[in-house]
């Protein structure tokens, strides 16, 4: 029987140390990131080249794309191994725009396929919406987004071939395993596990995925001041087409960004379960905000801690409180509210509720696939995590009483 590895706690956070194969990773990428220019034209054109196709669909990305690159140039801090990093990113989402419209444009039957009740979690990070998806999407009867398929969704070859992409995502997890060794303490990453639907929602320069990597105020902003009916809109046609590429009729899925948007999110998806996940906002930004700074090294030389700690205060508040203010808006008969500490005393009592407001059966099959992940992927294998929250300068009583109100409705007993 293994034995857990002791915890930790992270003292390079401004000033991250790297074994000497992450170094290597680092410079190479630093002597790519030299040679570009982070702008939409650069991008689009890269994009082009590399498919062989020039239909982006609907432009209205084109300005969320100007907005993004203002940013990244002037606000997020990049060093040339940062540039490097979300080029490629930029450029990988690009591409998979190109795709989906060469897909639909020669399967135009893609357009038919209707996304019926999906179970939608939605929750921050360190709330137990990693884990709790995970046991869902080990269901054989639900349909989920691994890793590598939110990654590329669509093929370039033969639809029903994935190899090559997962390879390509297997390469990248082992970077990411390289340059950030300890990230799995808080979030594993690999292939095949079950991934959030915000890397759709990138593909149309939207969503909070790009703010969770770099300081990007700016973009923040202007995500925030907007509309997302169209990019959930977008997300829909996405599934769409991943469904029809390789089956699966009941979706599950899940994402913090959901908890300031949920009138977009009924409206696109009228007839979804919703499954709200609560936890104490103190225990939530110690462990969550220590992620986003320690992942902040892949695109940063130096984080600045306390500046991330400030904005990603701000967001977790500006999440909280869309939470308070729209959780009436889903329906009462198809939504539920789960404090953390309960589903963590009882997880198989959590997922049979679950699974009754959804309607979906929860049979011996499914049963015995979610013991047999919980077997396979033992909470804490790797060790965890002793979060300090001076090191963030916060200070866990103010952080108590800025989210009063949310404490008192979803976390106290």
């Amino acid at each position: 029987m293994s034995t857990r590895p002791p915890s930790i706690t992270f003292t390079d956070l401004s000033a991250p140390v790297y074994s000497e194969d992450a170094r290597a990773i680092r410079e190479g990428l630093a002597g790519y990131g030299a040679t570009l220019t982070l702008t939409p034209q650069a991008l689009r054109e890269a994009a082009v080249a590399r498919t062989g196709l020039d239909d982006f669909g609907d432009d209205d990305f084109a300005e969320r794309l100007d907005v993004l690159c203002e940013s990244l140039r002037t606000e997020a801090g990049l060093g040339d191994t940062g540039t490097g990093v979300v080029f490629e990113q930029l450029v990988g989402n690009l591409v998979n725009r190109l795709r989906l419209e060469a897909l639909i444009g020669e399967h135009p039957e893609i357009l038919d396929e209707q996304i019926v009740a999906p179970i939608v979690i939605c929750g921050l990070p360190r709330t137990g919406t990693t884990h709790l998806h995970n046991l869902l999407a080990a269901d054989p009867g639900l349909r989920h987004l691994p890793y590598w398929e939110s990654l590329e969704p669509f093929p370039t070859g033969e639809p029903g071939d994935p190899g090559p992409r997962r390879e390509r995502c297997a390469a990248g997890v082992g970077l990411i395993d390289t340059v950030m060794p300890e990230f799995k303490r808080m979030h594993e990453m690999t292939v095949d596990h079950a991934h959030e639907e915000i890397q759709l929602l990138a593909n149309d320069i939207s969503g909070m995925l790009f703010e969770t990597t770099y300081h990007l105020p700016g973009f923040a902003a202007h995500y925030r001041a907007h509309d997302q009916r169209p990019s959930y809109r977008y997300l829909k046609r996405s599934l769409a087409a991943m469904q029809w590429l390789r089956g699966g009729k009941r979706w599950v899925l899940k994402s913090p960004q959901h908890l300031e948007q949920f009138p977009a999110l009924l409206d696109t998806f009228g007839d979804a379960t919703f499954v709200v996940t609560h936890r104490d906002p103190v225990e939530v930004v110690r462990s969550m905000i220590t992620m986003i700074c320690y992942s902040a090294r892949m695109a940063v030389d130096e984080p600045d801690v306390g500046k991330l700690a400030a904005r990603w205060l701000d967001r977790t508040d500006n999440l909280l409180n869309g939470c308070l203010r729209d959780r009436d808006v889903l329906p009462a008969d198809r939504s539920v509210d789960i404090r953390f500490e309960d589903f963590m005393a009882d997880e198989k009592g959590t997922v049979a509720a679950i699974y009754r407001l959804a309607r979906q059966p929860l049979d011996g099959t499914a049963q015995q696939a979610m013991a047999d992940f919980l077997t396979e992927h033992p909470r804490g294998r790797y060790g965890g995590v002793d979060y300090d929250m001076a090191a963030l300068g916060l200070d866990p009583e103010e952080i108590a009483e800025r989210f009063r109100a949310y404490r008192e409705r979803f976390v106290a007993p």
